[in-house]
């Protein structure tokens, strides 16, 4: 899609973007343009393995609303990216980051007119920015639940039921049908083997495959990375534990980290685990407390930080 900086008063779908990646794919995307006239910046958002981006709109016109361009995109095989015929297709995280989430960088990076460009995370979509070749251009980095989907690293009250959910049956069903059937069993977004395979597999490192690019360019990759994270965990997030957060940062050697855990008593809810942060009803506090990162660079939680 051509570069469009025109402001217009957009809905909740934001305007259609469509993104090609290296190899060809296309991507398909949405664009909220900044209801400011001095925009801030782009924000690009990254969804969570199995997730569509269209969970993310609400927070992406917030951020528009507030004074930022805002991008969020399906992945290949997700969504409004997925092919007509997802069996067998190989897709897998290295694609997500190296092709999928280079193009959409490139593209807010080419179109942005010079000014920063950050992103949001969310979950495995806090670590993709590792596989990035355009990656050391970022200008500041907020995850959310940000981890590799490595079952030893999962609350332990919970580690066997999800191992099993995630790393025994999900690999099965995966060989059954060709890709993970995730929708009709109303776990996540039907997901392509490769993508499946990878998280079943996962050891809580970035190179989980025999990919085109070997370890040491991986993590070269991750090396690279300068731009200031701020890792956001909560205490009932089932897959994001202190463990989880620290190990995915720790590929990010170049990159000042800073990480925060809150409860759901410090965002007064009952619960949020893994998903609820990018609900509407946050709005007014957390979707709030974030800006203070994304525009200021300041951690909003000084007092919930961890090591």
């Amino acid at each position: 899609m051509a570069c469009n900086r025109e402001w217009t008063d957009v809905d909740i779908a934001g305007q259609t973007l469509k993104i090609r990646c290296s190899d060809g794919v296309e991507l398909i995307g949405h664009r909220w343009p900044s209801a400011r006239r001095d925009t801030l910046g782009t924000v690009v958002i990254n969804p969570a393995t199995g997730v569509r981006a269209s969970y993310y709109h609400y927070y992406a016109r917030f951020l528009a609303a507030h004074g930022f361009d805002v991008i969020t995109y399906d992945y290949r095989g997700i969504g409004l990216s997925r092919p007509p015929q997802l069996r067998g297709r190989p897709y897998d995280w290295h694609h997500w980051g190296e092709r999928d989430f280079e193009a959409v960088l490139r593209h807010a990076l080419d179109c942005g007119g010079g000014l920063p460009v950050s992103v949001v995370g969310h979950s495995i979509g806090g670590v993709l920015p590792g596989y990035a070749g355009s990656a050391p251009e970022i200008h500041r980095v907020l995850t959310m639940g940000a981890q590799f989907g490595y079952w030893r690293d999962y609350q332990a009250a919970h580690r066997t039921r999800l191992f099993w959910k995630w790393h025994v049956a999900m690999p099965v069903l995966t060989t059954m049908f060709g890709y993970f059937p995730g929708r009709r069993l109303n776990w996540l977004e039907d997901l392509p083997a490769g993508v499946a395979r990878h998280w079943a597999r996962s050891r809580g490192h970035p190179q989980h495959r025999q990919a085109e690019t070997d370890d040491s360019q991986v993590l070269d990759r991750f090396a690279a990375v300068t731009a200031p994270i701020l890792a956001v965990g909560v205490t009932d997030d089932e897959f994001a534990t202190t463990a989880a957060i620290n190990r995915a940062l720790g590929f990010f050697t170049a990159a000042p980290a800073t990480r925060v855990m809150l409860s759901p008593a410090d965002l007064a809810c009952q619960g949020i685990g893994h998903f609820d942060l990018f609900h509407a009803r946050h709005a007014p506090g957390f979707w709030l407390d974030t800006l203070l990162w994304l525009r200021d660079g300041i951690n909003p939680w000084p007092g919930r930080t961890f090591d």
